[in-house]
């Protein structure tokens, strides 16, 4: 047996989530592929990997080694796979857009990425509100945005949307919720509700709920993710966030676990927009094609209005 790069992305989507079940979800193949692909590559190397837990599992000393070498093939292959071609070289500046979430937690290393792809291209890039995105694309300010799409208001602008986030709930770890396979938000109305405000989190969490017959009981109203994790790791309430600024452990070093929520809640929409009738850089071509390519080609291209 052979080491694969299927079991490397495999084990490092767990290492990062804590679950293998959410790791399943997020590449989108079961369960039991995920588990296979781990033990094989547990005894690939003749090691333990991972401690598993009733509720999740946890790097070992070994599977912390580990990761840092996964990454770094991971991070080689890829960059192998997107070798530009001879003679493509885009040259020239590119203003971007971004909000905070976006900014904080997805994009760096697009940038990094992109920057190694396209070294002749000068990214400026500048973080501010929903609002002042569409403003600034409509005025022509920005060339681009990243944002999350499912928000956007202004029908002059074209979006196209890369993924969606899921979001579940979020507890501390030995919560008795754990139990479930799945809550509903019923099962919240007696918890106490950390509220996230930045990037209109909280209108749009306020809207799913309003679907419903009940009402989150909110605890505390902040602008920090990081304060939502560690309010939710010390066991002060609960919330529901998106896997994207989901981490297993607080700056505490406490535990986070996740549950699949039985409600239909609205997946964070992450993806590019710009100025309709904008007739496209080079640059903003190459952009746009590094997310396309990353992405294996957009699912949602539109124009117009697109909120939660």
């Amino acid at each position: 047996m052979s080491l694969t790069l299927r079991q490397l992305r495999y084990f490092s989507a767990v290492a990062e989530v804590g679950r293998i079940s959410h790791a399943a979800l997020q590449l989108n193949i079961s369960q039991s592929a995920v588990t296979t692909a781990i033990r094989e590559l547990e005894e690939l190397v003749g090691q333990q990997l991972f401690e598993r837990h009733p509720h999740g599992v946890e790097l070992t000393k070994a599977g912390r080694r580990f990761l840092g070498h996964a990454y770094a093939v991971l991070a080689a292959a890829d960059e192998a796979e997107r070798m530009p071609h001879d003679g493509a070289q885009v040259e020239g500046s590119l203003t971007v857009a971004a909000s905070y979430t976006v900014l904080g937690y997805f994009l760096p290393h697009h940038l990094q990425r992109f920057a190694q792809l396209h070294p002749q291209v000068n990214v400026k890039v500048h973080e501010v509100a929903r609002e002042a995105i569409e403003e600034g694309l409509i005025t022509q300010r920005y060339d681009m945005g990243v944002l999350l799409t499912s928000n956007v208001v202004l029908s002059e602008l074209s979006l196209e949307t890369f993924f969606g986030s899921q979001r579940r709930l979020w507890v501390p770890a030995k919560h008795p919720l754990l139990d479930k396979a799945e809550v509903a938000l019923a099962d919240l109305v007696a918890e106490p509700y950390i509220m996230l405000t930045v990037d209109e989190a909280a209108a749009t969490t306020l809207k799913y709920w309003s679907k419903t017959p009940h009402q989150p009981a909110v605890r505390m109203r902040t602008s920090s993710v990081e304060a939502v994790r560690s309010t939710v790791a010390n066991g002060l309430g609960v919330t529901i966030l998106s896997d994207m600024v989901y981490r297993p452990w607080s700056l505490e070093g406490k535990r986070i676990e996740t549950i699949n929520l039985r409600d239909p809640v609205p997946t964070m929409n992450i993806g590019l927009g710009w100025k309709q009738g904008t007739e496209f850089t080079p640059t903003m071509t190459a952009f746009r094609d590094y997310f396309r390519q990353l992405f294996q080609d957009p699912t949602s291209v539109r124009a117009g209005r697109g909120r939660l």
